[in-house]
């Protein structure tokens, strides 16, 4: 058995029916989705279970109901673990993984300023890419807006275009 087998057998164990997808195309890439209240969980087991220590970036996907926040996990340097979850648009919540991956700290505040994720129990979700008169609410890679609107709602508030 391949070593990213093994690692989807020890995620189907550990995470049961919070495991809703798990594959390995090719060597060195396992993709994994979960349950949304099973984040925090999963997160937990890469890190202390499967030793993973390094977080790539963390990246988000407006899919129209719902924000899908993908994680991008290198374990050993050699495989590549690409946790995915999804949150409602209306309210995207999700619990915080900067105590078990201090690394995700700016990531974070980057998907908050882009998307409007609030990450539950992050120290500070402050401007990071934006400008600090940006216009509240306004989240350029939310999939209302085209990039003329932005343009329009940018010098509407008195930012440059």
């Amino acid at each position: 058995m391949s070593t990213e087998n093994e690692i989807i057998e020890k995620l189907k164990e550990a995470l049961g029916e919070n495991l809703l997808e798990a594959s390995s195309p090719r060597a060195r890439r396992i993709f994994v989705k979960v349950k949304n209240e099973a984040l925090k969980e999963t997160v937990a087991f890469l890190v202390k279970k499967l030793g993973i220590k390094h977080l790539s970036t963390i990246t988000g996907v407006d899919l129209g109901e719902e924000i899908e926040l993908i994680y991008h996990f290198a374990l050993q340097g050699a495989i590549s673990i690409s946790l995915r979850t999804a949150f409602p648009k209306n309210s995207p919540k999700a619990p915080s993984i900067v105590d078990l991956v201090p690394g995700a700290i700016l990531y974070e505040r980057e998907v908050h300023d882009l998307l409007g994720v609030v990450f539950d129990g992050h120290p500070d979700l402050s401007r990071l890419i934006l400008p600090e008169d940006w216009p509240e609410g306004v989240y350029p890679l939310r999939k209302e807006y085209s990039p003329e609107e932005l343009r329009k709602l940018i010098a509407g508030s008195g930012g440059e275009a």
